[in-house]
């Protein structure tokens, strides 16, 4: 076997190694105890919802990619670079992102109840429970792209006869299939779950001032439902997106700066291998993720996240001086040593960790920014939002800094190769990163049908504590999101660059020319004008609820004593119409506006169209994850007893902003990543079409 053919084995090894231990995980939650028939009730009830939901959002979305499945096929006829390969390639990659949301959000509606039920026997015992529940879609979203990108590769070199080069650039059409799909299921999900929460806390917390997840609230289900179809299959699509585009994109870098015409050689595979390597050590990792039940629930997951990255370390080491020795070159002909290339891999993994600490730091209650929003809420509802405000405002400033020293010592190791490796790399913990995130909405889940089901005392404690974390997770892993998208986005630019040289363009980006001005203009106001129109899309869908919500309680007799019923159903279809309406202009915006840029203005403008989205992305986005993630957080800090505990002013206060932060943290802030890298594949697309 040849050496290329010994790397995609071990891809492939990899891959099977992860989907064997997502299956083997369902199939240990399943086995678990639900509960009593109360608790399988409302589990029924969320899950219907949620697959009800996923199932029109996705019947929904397969309208725009079969049209676009036509067009990418038809422009064969124009292009070497299209036509029936890139157009499959496209097909497989939105496909597996959409079955990886699917399969998890099915195994995490069954993991709730059976976290809740868990919760009677320990916090050990429940978080375990949930931790598996999650690792299913954390697997799911690794194998799936380990074996997209492999298998894809291998299908059509070596059983189809393509050439190297076709596939590679075929490859690009994968990559935009699961950004095509991440984008509608981040804007889809995310709405859902805003509108349904925000409605039914202003009504129910703040109006008829009962608990949060309390049975007599109509809105009480959806919000439930929401949790899943935005945390879960959401953040599953938009991750497995950014790994399946970094790996592409960096693997097309390196045949296209280092191989030879024909042929695929190392600097094409490291990429791989390192993915790959990176996924086995992770599934190592899992089986740390335990605590005894007087620790905090966290540590447990950085016991977890620090043995994968060792492990993954070592053997990324051994990989790279295997692999790497006199095949990656400078400008001036000198090789860049196998050391220098582990340096970049070890940066990307380095970026990842440190994201989650500092987006830790901004969103935890232990910390000083969400206590500051806690003690802001004391003298009311505007100084609390100008607080949270503030901690969002700052909270970019240290990712901003850690990707200007990343991005510059992995230029000046291994050039624009090595800033390719470390986005790889850092992308290469997304199994166990998106395992730790899906952790967040079981949780969620649980504590909401032990409140529902109404469950002892000491399990709604266990559950508050487990849900409290998952706060904490959702918001870090939020912040990896963000930082893979700058990373990805980073390295299709390159590709973008060197696409056009090999079409013959000389793409030159300089400040005083006036198309690069208008390039950046525009790029930078698109996540704007996006983000206005997934936060009106959340206002409205909240509106209806709240109008909903309020109409039952003054309709149906009984509610509030518990002697009649909510129509749960009627809430769940609101949302579920108006997400789903909603979720299509903002879809389509990075897929329109570059296209016009580039007619009005050429390549150039479309690279730096590009360039400004990447920029001021990364900071709305940081800032509305973060800032929404310590307003949460605020609340719950105040909900323990401080400053008057539930019910007081600072908590109506905390409230307040916790509502304004929702669809920041939840809707538009996790949709702006798939909207930079959607943005990005099509400005290679356009390019490769050569209108």
């Amino acid at each position: 076997m040849s050496s290329v053919g010994v790397y995609l084995l071990i891809a492939f090894v990899s891959g099977a190694i992860s989907l064997i231990y997502a299956a083997s995980s369902a199939v240990w939650v399943s086995a678990k105890p639900e509960g009593n028939e109360r608790m399988k009730e409302i589990a029924k009830a969320i899950r219907d919802g949620a697959m009800a939901f996923l199932s029109r959002e996705y019947r929904t979305i397969s309208y725009v990619a079969v049209v676009i499945f036509i067009v990418m096929w038809a422009l064969g006829a124009k292009s070497e670079h299209f036509g029936f390969l890139t157009a499959i390639g496209y097909l497989v990659g939105a496909s597996l992102s959409a079955l990886a949301g699917y399969i998890g959000m099915v195994v995490a509606v069954k993991s709730n109840v059976r976290t809740a039920e868990a919760a009677r026997h320990g916090l050990s015992y429940a978080l375990n429970v949930a931790f598996r529940g999650g690792s299913v879609t954390g697997f799911l979203v690794a194998g799936f792209g380990i074996l997209a990108v492999a298998g894809f590769y291998t299908a059509s070199v070596y059983l189809f006869g393509q050439p190297v080069e076709k596939t590679l650039k075929a490859m690009i059409g994968l990559a935009f299939g699961t950004s095509l799909i991440s984008v509608f299921a981040r804007l889809g999900g995310g709405i859902y779950t805003k509108a349904a929460d925000v409605g039914a806390d202003l009504v129910g917390k703040v109006e008829a001032g009962i608990p949060e997840d309390d049975p007599r609230n109509p809105a009480v289900i959806a919000d439930n439902v929401g949790d899943n179809v935005g945390d879960c299959a959401g953040m599953a699509a938009d991750v497995f997106e950014s790994f399946t585009v970094t790996l592409v994109a960096s693997m097309i870098l390196g045949h296209t700066l280092f191989d030879k015409p024909g042929s695929v050689g190392l600097a094409t595979m490291f990429p791989l291998v390192v993915a790959s390597l990176a996924i086995v050590s992770s599934v190592i990792g899992v089986f740390f993720a335990r605590i005894k039940d007087n620790d905090a629930v966290v540590k447990g997951f950085y016991k977890a996240l620090g043995v994968t990255f060792v492990i993954s370390l070592i053997v990324t080491w051994f990989a790279a001086n295997k692999m790497m020795h006199n095949v990656v070159t400078f400008p001036d002909g000198s090789y860049v040593s196998p050391a220098s290339l582990f340096l970049t891999a070890a940066i990307g993994e380095i970026i990842a960790i440190l994201l989650l600490f500092v987006t830790d730091f901004f969103t935890s209650e232990r910390y000083s920014p969400v206590k500051s929003i806690a003690d802001a809420s004391r003298t009311g509802h505007a100084t609390n939002i100008i607080a949270g405000i503030a901690v969002g405002l700052k909270a970019p400033v240290l990712p901003a800094i850690i990707f200007i020293f990343a991005i510059y010592f992995s230029y000046i190791l291994a050039g624009l190769y090595g800033i390719a490796i470390a986005a790889a790399s850092m992308l290469s913990l997304s199994g166990i990163i998106i395992s730790i995130d899906s952790y967040g909405p079981i949780s969620d889940n649980a504590g909401g049908i032990a409140e529902m089901a109404d469950l002892p005392e000491n399990v709604r404690a266990t559950t508050d504590v487990l849900d409290s974390a998952g706060n904490t997770t959702k918001a870090v892993t939020k912040g990896f999101a963000i930082g893979s998208a700058v990373m990805a986005a980073l390295v299709l630019f390159a590709e973008y660059v060197e696409s056009g040289r090999e079409m013959g363009m000389t793409l030159t980006f300089n400040l005083t020319d006036p198309i690069v001005i208008i390039g950046l203009l525009a790029g930078a106001m698109m996540p704007f004008y996006f983000t206005a129109r997934a936060m009106e899309a959340v206002g409205v869908a909240a509106g209806m609820v709240v109008n909903e919500v309020r109409r039952q309680f003054k309709e149906i007799k009984g509610i509030m004593d518990g002697t009649a019923k909510p129509e749960y159903s009627k809430a769940v279809d609101i949302v579920t119409k108006v997400a789903l309406k909603e979720m299509i202009v903002p879809g389509l915006m990075p897929v329109v506006l570059p296209i016009i840029v580039y007619i009005l203005f050429g390549p150039v403008a479309l690279g730096a169209l590009s360039v400004g989205v990447i920029i001021t992305g990364l900071f709305l986005a940081i800032f509305m994850t973060t800032g929404g993630g310590a307003w949460d957080n605020a609340k719950k800090l105040i909900e323990t007893g401080l400053y008057g505990g539930k019910g007081s002013e600072a908590h109506k206060a905390a409230i307040t902003g916790d509502t304004v932060g929702d669809p920041l943290k939840d809707t538009a802030g996790p949709a702006i990543n798939p909207m930079i890298k959607v943005t990005n594949i099509i400005a290679i697309l356009i390019l490769l079409a050569g209108f």
